[in-house]
């Protein structure tokens, strides 16, 4: 299976974030745009793995304490055939512990995992190409922030069904 592990986003911030990519495509940015039942925040991608009991039992060595979670902010990548859009998560000290605690666990549990700074954000489109007359800084002023508390995180499954990219929440550990 092809596993990660996410933050889900409540629907009040799915609401917002769909609103976000609507505008996007209603300003003429043509793309790969993200569906609003796989809007998520990666904290850890484990890529193929067979060993979901080892990836559980990590999951449920992280402690942590519900957190404030903020989105917001819009940016781009530029790319060659069309451009990666993505929308910003505030780097709070409890989202970067969670981080650390969780790549940790996994790799006590033998999964290998990217050492690299964590830069938390999530991906809206790719392969984006914007009309001539985009205005990229008002309409990144337009994306303003909204919040939501983190109880918990998921172990996402990851699969084409029917076409479609799917993600599907297999396991949680909530925080108390």
């Amino acid at each position: 299976m092809r596993l990660f592990i996410a933050v889900n986003f409540s629907e009040p911030v799915k609401d917002s974030l769909t609103g976000w990519i609507q505008k996007l495509k209603d300003c003429g940015a043509r793309g790969n745009f993200s569906r609003r039942e796989n809007l998520h925040l990666t904290l850890a991608f484990l890529g193929e793995t067979a060993d979901v009991d080892k990836v559980k039992q990590a999951m449920d060595k992280v402690s942590a304490e519900p957190f404030a979670l903020t989105v917001g902010g819009f940016g781009r990548f530029r790319r060659n055939g069309g451009d990666i859009c993505w929308i910003g998560v505030e780097k709070n000290e409890a989202l970067v512990s969670l981080h650390n605690a969780l790549c940790s666990a996994l790799r006590l549990a033998g999964f290998s995992i990217e050492n690299r700074e964590f830069q938390p954000h999530l991906t809206v489109g790719r392969e984006v190409v914007f009309p001539s007359d985009f205005d990229f800084f008002g309409f990144s002023g337009q994306v303003m922030p909204v919040t939501m508390k983190v109880s918990k995180i998921s172990l996402m499954k990851s699969e084409r069904i029917n076409g479609k990219l799917t993600y599907t929440e297999i396991y949680e550990t909530r925080f108390l």
